[in-house]
């Protein structure tokens, strides 16, 4: 990955740059860093005399360059069931078939799941989720459907039973946590769409945690935003 800066500091081209965003840019999303943003705000509001508070350091993509991947999960016990127990629980919500390959989700309200060795994909089925913005959601779905109701996991924030990896890593990144011991069973999701992500933000809601995987990144600390009180 390759990062190329331009400091655009002409008076004039600032401000034609400032006027295009007032005119044709009607909003903008935070995509990702929520908190980073609030964590701004509330600096600004402390430091309100600071000129440099007022601002902070942001990086906007069209959309169309956005690519949003799929964030799956890896969990480190069955929460005291065994496999067939679960297979026939998970059965209430959902139509399991196994899969000789790697399950990557292809649509909406597909999952895919490993386990012992082997791979299996979950389909929801009609009637045990929502239609609301956030609801709707897969990865809400899962949460509700799986970590919540059989795998005893409420809150995936601060509970050491359940860590995340990036869709861009692959599945073979999930395959290797599980054979290795280190994790029990390994879940991977559908990403999220610009749309849902747009709905969501449109009905003044805020995406569950670790429910994006968001590229391009910058580098952390390539670029310095400096306040001084």
């Amino acid at each position: 990955i390759q990062h190329t800066i331009w400091c655009v500091n002409d008076s004039n081209t600032v401000q034609e740059i400032t006027s295009l965003f007032a005119e044709q840019v009607p909003c903008t999303y935070i995509a990702d860093g929520h908190h980073r943003a609030a964590s701004a705000a509330k600096v600004a509001t402390a430091l309100s005399d600071s000129k440099d508070a007022r601002f902070f350091l942001t990086t906007i993509f069209p959309a169309s360059q956005l690519a949003i991947f799929d964030y799956n999960r890896v969990i480190k016990d069955l929460n005291g069931l065994s496999v067939d127990t679960l297979l026939s629980l998970l059965e209430k919500d959902f139509i399991i078939s196994p899969s000789a390959t790697a399950v990557r989700p292809t649509q909406l309200h597909e999952f895919g799941m490993y386990l012992e060795g082997k791979w299996y994909q979950l389909e929801t089925r009609e009637g045990t989720y929502t239609s609301d913005p956030i609801g709707i959601l897969d990865i809400t779905i899962f949460t509700k459907l799986i970590l919540e109701k059989h795998l005893g996991i409420e809150d995936q924030r601060t509970d050491k039973r359940i860590d995340f990896v990036g869709g861009i890593r692959g599945l073979g990144e999930l395959e290797k946590r599980v054979d290795s011991g280190d994790m029990a069973m390994a879940f991977s999701l559908y990403p999220v769409t610009i749309d849902q992500l747009f709905n969501i933000a449109d009905a003044g809601e805020v995406m569950p945690p670790k429910s994006t995987w968001f590229e391009p990144k910058l580098r952390d600390g390539l670029l310095t935003h400096l306040i001084h009180s």
